[in-house]
């Protein structure tokens, strides 16, 4: 199997078959990211011969699978063009004809290109459920991190991504805001994504290392990270101020608490058991994990 540096892939997608179509992020540009960084280059897409290898070497194990899904993977593969998606689809039915669905990462900035009717085209040949790290609402933060969006963006984008009956989820990142702000961030973002459907919302905690630009931003006095406990209040505060059907985890290794729980119905206990560890926990004890996390 081919693959390029450290293979990222939502908490959710455990059991999905993971076929690297490209590599790298086409952005690689977020002040905050350092996942790419073991990487020699930016962005490249895998040659086809390399994708059909992958494919025919998998072959065997799921020609009798009665389903299962596939999750390409790189930062964002959506990226690619309706014709290179098409014909990477194409291949997967060829060699695992009993593929259930297509997902992968993607930017919002790669809906941008694509019109309703091609995302059509796109879901039925199995695209669904895709993941975008919007990472919040809040614009001033958005711009400061050098996401390359707004939040107009997002509302446009995935309504584009609705009619055509594709679903999607979205990354949120506690504490992006910075420091004396998660409370503004979690009520943008809210705001946000009450007039969308995604189907998670899978929450991470800004983990900052030496590596990434923010780190300098924060050596020159530029911005100032938010407390673990902040962190856990802005999480409070996204999930007081959601009123959509949607699911909401924190599954991923930057997060110091799991919450799991289908929001309505669960908004309730999940807000007690926050204000309980806002209570109780201890920013010392909290920050040991952060400092000690040495990769996501």
């Amino acid at each position: 199997m081919h693959f390029d540096g450290t293979i990222w892939r939502p908490p959710y997608e455990a059991a999905s078959l993971l076929i690297q179509v490209t590599a790298g992020c086409t952005h690689h540009s977020c002040k905050f990211c350092t996942l790419y960084e073991d990487l020699p280059f930016k962005f490249r897409m895998s040659p086809p011969s390399e994708v059909e290898e992958d494919l025919a070497a998998v072959s065997r194990y799921c020609q009798d699978a009665p389903w299962f899904r596939v999750f390409f993977t790189g930062a964002n593969p959506f990226v690619l063009t309706t014709d290179k998606l098409k014909t990477l689809a194409q291949m997967v039915k060829k060699y695992c004809p009993n593929y259930s669905s297509i997902g992968c990462f993607g930017r919002i900035t790669d809906v941008t290109n694509k019109t309703v009717d091609e995302l059509k085209e796109l879901r039925a040949l199995g695209y669904n459920g895709l993941t975008f790290g919007v990472e919040t609402g809040d614009d001033e933060a958005l711009a400061f991190m050098n996401k390359g969006f707004r939040a107009s963006d997002v509302l446009e984008q995935c309504r584009k991504l609705e009619a055509a009956g594709i679903s999607y989820n979205f990354f949120y990142l506690t504490g992006i805001s910075g420091a004396g702000r998660g409370e503004i961030g979690a009520k943008a973002s809210a705001e946000l994504f009450n007039q969308l459907h995604p189907q998670i919302i899978e929450s991470s905690m800004l983990t900052i290392y030496k590596t990434s630009e923010l780190y300098q931003e924060i050596q020159r006095g530029n911005w100032k990270e938010e407390g673990e406990i902040e962190k856990l209040a802005e999480l409070k505060a996204l999930i007081e101020n959601l009123t959509i059907d949607t699911r909401i985890v924190t599954d991923g290794a930057s997060n110091l608490i799991q919450v799991r729980g289908h929001l309505p119905a669960d908004k309730e206990k999940l807000v007690d058991y926050l204000n309980h560890l806002i209570e109780t926990a201890d920013e010392a004890a909290l920050r040991e994990y952060r400092v000690n996390l040495r990769h996501l």
